[in-house]
């Protein structure tokens, strides 16, 4: 369940129909994955597939039917939680996303990187990204759109790679945010992507 979820809101924050897709198996994922299934869960979940789908064992066919194309790979560098997965994919538009996830047993999983910066999410909540230059202005902007609109933060992490760099904003809040807020936030200089997860909408 947990590499289905994985699959799932990286296919997400991807934001379309992913077209590719590398997965770097970590931990136990590298030493078992492809004998329990990890692997069919995680084309599954890129399919957009939910964990009690009948599908899941017979994914990679209907990856084939998709026209996802799809590889594997292993890695051992330790450090990482036990059942760790980093999902590179290009959507059909040519957007690209790379998210490490980890399963933390139960169906529940953690969200530890995005896009090369630190994450620390489960998609469990309704669950806003923005990444930004890392210049004054764009929190007060996001709470502010946030505030009008009446939503209420759950939690919020900032993280950026370096003063003046890349940075990202992880926002759970307690209800979906419209189309234009999110459409708003889009237009503010500075901010190079928008991001919602709302993990009421199934597909």
């Amino acid at each position: 369940a947990g590499a289905v979820r994985i699959g799932y809101v990286a296919r997400k924050l991807l934001g379309e129909k992913p077209k590719s897709a590398r997965i770097t198996l970590h931990g136990s994922f590298a030493a078992t994955g492809c004998g329990h299934g990890t692997d069919r869960a995680l084309i599954a979940g890129l399919l957009g597939f939910q964990p009690d789908d009948e599908r899941i064992a017979g994914s990679f066919g209907w990856a084939e039917k998709a026209g996802l194309s799809f590889s594997f790979a292993t890695s051992h560098v330790g450090g990482e939680h036990p059942n760790t997965a980093r999902v590179d994919l290009v959507g059909r538009s040519g957007k690209t996303l790379s998210m490490t996830g980890s399963s933390l047993g139960g169906g529940r999983i953690m969200v530890v990187e995005m896009n090369g910066l630190r994450a620390n999410f489960s998609g469990d909540l309704p669950t806003l990204i923005v990444q930004n230059i890392d210049q004054p202005g764009h929190v007060n902007e996001v709470t502010g759109m946030l505030t009008e609109r009446g939503i209420n933060i759950a939690t919020m992490q900032l993280y950026r790679d370096h003063p003046g760099g890349n940075a990202v904003m992880i926002i759970e809040t307690d209800k979906a945010v419209p189309p234009d807020g999110l459409a708003w936030l889009e237009r503010c200089e500075g901010i190079t992507r928008v991001t919602f997860i709302d993990a009421e909408r199934e597909e």
